[in-house]
């Protein structure tokens, strides 16, 4: 049995994909989720997760991220069966055409000049009734996964990690919380403890490795990319370079740690540090990068039923890619090249 951390990222409704991921991982006998860091849709993800695994095992957990992602927008397995998958219109095309359509560039401009407070008592995040329906006695228990929901603190810029009871509907609001779309999510900071204002996640954590160094938990960890590392294309139209800035500044975090374990790797090799003074840890990447690079910003924050499902196939598909070649990799040794990634 492997015991695996999991490390997921946020994107909007392209988390679908994780969704895929972890419908595919909680097949596996052999792997064991021990805990899991979660932004944005990966807080989501991760909160459905813990609770359907507390109260329903592996099943459980599949079946509260369906209900989560039907709740999103998602077809369900019955609307669209296996067959019709191949006919099902091409992602990236939908992508483009809502990223060209005058409606979403209309919106899109007006996003960018109108701030979400201009609503008044109008306002409301749409995220709420679906969030407040989670049962966070499920979600805060001791039994199952670890669960850490990553957020940003407005004022200090600081990422904030909340964990056991101090996740709740806020808490999860807060770590999805794009401040270009949504009122700052106020809640008690759970290190200060005064009423502080959030922002998502993903500027300071996408998602955060380090609570993942504790002693108790397993060295592995499978890091589920949403936002493309590397793109081939020079972004050249105000929304290409608009979402590859937004993906450079949510994997800008992630890469900050993932430089600091490779640097405690090599500190480990080298005998210039000796072993267990520092965890060593091993990494691990499930993505579909080709896949990504075809979306745009627009599929993140439209959730288009028919791409939903075909994220997670996608996600299903990588994951099953991952354990094929790499499974017997798990508990043993690093399968992600980070010597390559920043030498």
């Amino acid at each position: 049995m492997a015991r695996v951390n999991l490390a997921l990222q946020g994107g909007g409704a392209h988390g679908a994909f994780t969704w895929g991921v972890l419908d595919r991982l909680l097949e596996e006998p052999e792997v064991e989720i021990a805990s899991i860091s979660g932004t944005s849709a990966g807080a989501l993800n991760g909160a459905a997760v813990k609770s359907g695994m507390v109260a329903g095992g592996a099943q459980g957990a599949r079946d509260n991220l369906n209900w989560l992602w039907e709740q999103l927008g998602a077809l369900d397995d019955k609307t669209v069966p296996a067959w019709m998958q191949p006919w099902l219109p091409n992602p990236s095309f939908i992508s483009k055409s809502l990223e060209y359509s005058w409606p979403y560039t209309w919106g899109d401009a007006v996003g960018r000049m109108m701030s979400p407070y201009a609503w008044g008592p109008a306002y409301s995040n749409p995220l709420e009734r679906i969030v407040e329906k989670f049962d966070f006695d499920r979600v805060c228990s001791d039994e199952g996964p670890a669960l850490f929901v990553c957020a940003t603190q407005v004022r200090s810029g600081k990422i904030r990690v909340f964990e056991h009871d101090r996740i709740n509907t806020q808490a999860i609001l807060a770590s999805a919380c794009l401040p270009t779309l949504f009122q700052a999510v106020e809640m008690q900071d759970p290190e200060t403890g005064e009423t502080e204002a959030f922002w998502d996640g993903g500027y300071t954590g996408n998602p955060a490795l380090y609570p993942f160094f504790r002693p108790q938990l397993p060295d592995d960890v499978i890091v589920v990319n949403i936002n493309p590392l590397y793109r081939e294309k020079l972004p050249t139209t105000p929304p290409e370079i608009q979402n590859r800035i937004n993906e450079i500044s949510f994997n800008s975090s992630l890469l900050r740690e993932l430089r600091a374990i490779e640097f405690v790797q090599r500190l480990l090799a080298d005998g210039a540090i000796a072993p267990g003074s520092m965890k060593d840890m091993r990494i691990h990447m499930i993505a579909d990068d080709e896949l990504m690079n075809d979306l745009s910003v627009a599929t993140k924050t439209i959730p288009v039923p028919t791409v939903l499902s075909q994220l997670k196939e996608a996600g299903r598909a990588a994951a099953d890619g991952f354990l094929g070649a790499h499974k017997g990799d798990l508990g043993k040794r690093q399968t992600a090249d980070l010597r390559g990634m920043f030498g």
